[in-house]
């Protein structure tokens, strides 16, 4: 029996390979050339109002899809954006991320998000992935990445801004704050408090993480106390547990210490806890402070002192720098210092 051919009101709409509704069915659905549809859907303003709206209203009832890949082909350029981030656990990243991808959704951009966890072959294979997809812009987190990564980054021609940290390398571009200055900032905020015997106290030990341990010590040398440092690092992820642990640590090993700064909140919250458990007096016996001002610091009993980031901040900035970048237009600052700020509370 022969095929039955397509009724009227069942016009051949859509790719006969896939189903999908192609540019073309909405041509003919609205009675104008392909390319009148690709401009109306694309805004542009040579095309008349009245002819836009017959384009949305085909579109509409087709069902159409713009589809990113065509375009990116037909038009050298890609609509989305990769973002690479350490870890999606993290409070802080994904404040950064939420940021990042509001304001890129607004102007039309797409994000593909990478995880890295904080691994350098990770980081490589996630970025060989992506920028196979040409994307038409690139956000990494902080500057410290292998010459492979590097040299991805830079070979690829693609747009890149990195965020939480400050680069100086001319031709780069960045959104962040000193990490070294707000850890010398925090240690100087327990010296002025009159702390003498101020530990540090980090997990996980990225590159950010140290750098606040640089900012400690140089608070402590420039207060005549360098001999005096204590630094307590372990390569485990940050966690609240691992606060309590590293807590008890510091008080068998140096049980003199009068402070601790530690480099995440997560770990000064644990800490809190153990501290509560083991009847040590918070900031009486020991004062503590921690690092980002994430949620629950400030119901913690005493409530936490910290380092408040602008994580949401440097997410929207540094979205409308990329979006500057691909746009070939020129940047102001290519080096954007959003600070930080001391919260003060009852910890310290």
């Amino acid at each position: 029996m022969p095929a039955s051919k397509p009724t009227s009101d069942e016009p051949s709409r859509r790719s006969r390979a896939t189903g999908r509704v192609t540019l073309a069915d909405v041509a003919r659905e609205a009675g104008v050339s392909p390319i009148t549809v690709s401009r109306a859907l694309r805004g542009e303003r040579a095309v008349a109002a009245e002819l836009c709206e017959r384009v949305q209203a085909a579109a509409t009832a087709l069902g159409y899809v713009p589809d990113p890949a065509a375009r990116a082909l037909a038009s050298a350029r890609s609509s989305h954006v990769a973002v690479l981030i350490p870890k999606l656990s993290n409070t802080l990243f994904v404040e950064l991320l939420d940021a990042l991808q509001r304001q890129l959704m607004l102007a039309g951009y797409q994000t593909l998000i990478g995880v890295t966890h904080y691994d350098p072959a990770e980081e490589e294979a996630v970025l060989r992935s992506f920028l196979a997809h040409r994307p038409a812009g690139l956000i990494v987190t902080g500057l410290d990445r292998s010459p492979a990564a590097a040299a991805l980054i830079h070979g690829s021609g693609v747009p890149c801004v990195h965020v939480m940290e400050l680069a100086t390398e001319p031709g780069s571009y960045s959104v962040g704050f000193s990490q070294r200055e707000a850890g010398r900032a925090i240690t100087q905020h327990l010296l002025d408090s009159g702390r003498r015997r101020v530990a540090y106290v980090a997990a996980q030990l990225d590159p950010r993480t140290l750098q606040r341990g640089e900012g400690y010590e140089v608070a402590m040398q420039q207060a005549g106390l360098g001999a005096d440092v204590r630094k307590l690092l372990s390569p485990e992820p940050s966690s609240m547990a691992l606060g309590g642990v590293l807590l008890e640590k510091v008080l068998k090993e140096a049980p003199d210490t009068d402070a601790i700064f530690f480099c995440n909140d997560d770990l000064a919250q644990g800490a809190l806890l153990a501290a509560l458990r083991l009847g040590v007096k918070v900031p009486e016996r020991l004062a503590v402070v921690g690092f980002n001002n994430l949620p629950g610091g400030d119901q913690m009993l005493p409530p936490l002192t910290t380092v408040a980031t602008p994580r949401v901040e440097i997410g929207e900035q540094a979205a409308q720098m990329l979006m500057a970048l691909m746009r070939g237009q020129a940047v102001e600052q290519p080096h954007l210092d959003l600070g930080f700020q001391i919260l003060k509370r009852a910890s310290s």
